[in-house]
C-alpha cells in the first residue's frame, strides 16, 4: 500500500506497510441489513454477526437499514468508506435482481461492492390451494399451458423472491400463470389459502406449516437437489424442466476498495462461522442452507445472476411496485 505525505507543498508518495490492516479491527464493525426487523435477511444477518463478534475480537452490530427493495441500505454500504467497519448482508434481490426492477438504482452492485462470500442458498417450495386438483408438478403445467393466463400465483411485490423464482419456472416450462403482487407476504398468503389466487413460492418455514395444516399443497422445490428441510418433494428438474436450480441466495458485501486481506480474514471467519451449531440451527430455521465459500466464487455469481435476471424481467416486462 502507499501512503500520502505532505512534504513541503509536495505530495509525496511513500511505500510503507497496511496500517488499516494490520490494526483491523480496531472499533466495531456496522453489518447493514436492508430490511425490517424480523425479516430472514435479518434473521440471518444477527446469526452471523453474533459468531463473528467473538472471531474478530470487536462487535459486530446490525444495522436495519429498510427501504425502496433494499436499495437504501446497499446504497449506504456502496458510499460507505472501504475501510472494513460497514459490511452488507446482501441477497438475490439487492445484489442482482434490483438492477432491472429500479431503473435509477443508486449503486451498481458490481462495480461499487467487494464480495466477502455467500452465506446460504434457499430453495423455495411451489404451492397451490390445495382446493385445486394437482397433484404435482406436471398435471400444473399441463393444465397452465392448456389455458394460458387462468391461473394466478401471489408473491409480496415486484422483485421478490417468490417472484423471481416464478418467473423462472415459467419461462423454463413454458407456460403463462398471471402474477398478483401484494404489499406483503402475509396477506398474499392469507389470500391464497382463501382461494383469490392459486399458487406461490417460497421457503420452506414459510409454507411447509401450511401445508401441514393443509392449507397449501407442495407440488416441488426449485433447487437443482432436493432441500435437506424438506427431502420429501421432488425438484423442478426431476419432473418438468431438467436441470432447473433456482434458489434464492444470502451473502455479505464490503464497500468497492475494500483491502484484500480484510476480504479474506473476513471470509475465512464467516466460512468459520457457518459451521457453528448455532448458525446452522438458524439457518435451517429460515429453510437455507449454508454455502461456504471464496470472495472469487462469490463476485462470479454476482455477475452472472445480474445479466440473467436482467433478461427474464425485461422479458417478463417488471417494473417496481
Amino acid at each position: 500500500m502507499k501512503r500520502r505525505f505532505l512534504l513541503g507543498g509536495a505530495t509525496a508518495l511513500l511505500a510503507a506497510p497496511s496500517i488499516a490492516q494490520e490494526e483491523w479491527p480496531n472499533r466495531p464493525i456496522r453489518l447493514i441489513v436492508p430490511f425490517p426487523p424480523g425479516a430472514a435477511n435479518d434473521s440471518l444477518g444477527r446469526a452471523i454477526a453474533d459468531q463473528l463478534a467473538p472471531r474478530l475480537g470487536k462487535p459486530v452490530v446490525v444495522e436495519n437499514r429498510p427501504g425502496a427493495g433494499g436499495a437504501v441500505g446497499s446504497e449506504a454500504v456502496a458510499r460507505a468508506a472501504p475501510d472494513g467497519y460497514t459490511l452488507l448482508l446482501g441477497h438475490i434481490g439487492t445484489l442482482a435482481v434490483n438492477v432491472a426492477i429500479y431503473p435509477r438504482l443508486p449503486y451498481d452492485p458490481i462495480r461499487d461492492f467487494a464480495p466477502v462470500g455467500l452465506i446460504a442458498n434457499v430453495p423455495n417450495v411451489i404451492a397451490i390451494n390445495p382446493k385445486l386438483p394437482f397433484q404435482d408438478l406436471k398435471s400444473l403445467v399441463d393444465y397452465a399451458r392448456a389455458n394460458p393466463g387462468k391461473l394466478r400465483y401471489c408473491s409480496a411485490g415486484n422483485g421478490s423472491a417468490a417472484h423471481v423464482v416464478m418467473l423462472a419456472f415459467l419461462s423454463a416450462t413454458g407456460v403463462e400463470i398471471e402474477h398478483v403482487p401484494y404489499r406483503g407476504l402475509a396477506q398474499a398468503l392469507t389470500d391464497l389459502t382463501a382461494g383469490h389466487v392459486d399458487a406461490t413460492t417460497g421457503g420452506v418455514p414459510t409454507v411447509m406449516p401450511l401445508v401441514r395444516q393443509g392449507l397449501l399443497r407442495a407440488l416441488g422445490v426449485s433447487s437443482g437437489r432436493r432441500a435437506a428441510s424438506a427431502p420429501e418433494l421432488p425438484t423442478v428438474s426431476e419432473t418438468v424442466s431438467p436441470g432447473f436450480n433456482v434458489v434464492p441466495w444470502y451473502g455479505v458485501a464490503a464497500p468497492a476498495g475494500t483491502p484484500a486481506g480484510i476480504i479474506d480474514r473476513l471470509n475465512a471467519e464467516m466460512n468459520a462461522s457457518l459451521a457453528a451449531p448455532a448458525v446452522a440451527a438458524r439457518l435451517q430455521q429460515e429453510g437455507a442452507e449454508p454455502a461456504p465459500g471464496t470472495p472469487a466464487a462469490f463476485a462470479a455469481l454476482i455477475q452472472s445472476e445480474v445479466p440473467r435476471w436482467g433478461r427474464l424481467i425485461r422479458e417478463a416486462g417488471v417494473t417496481a411496485d
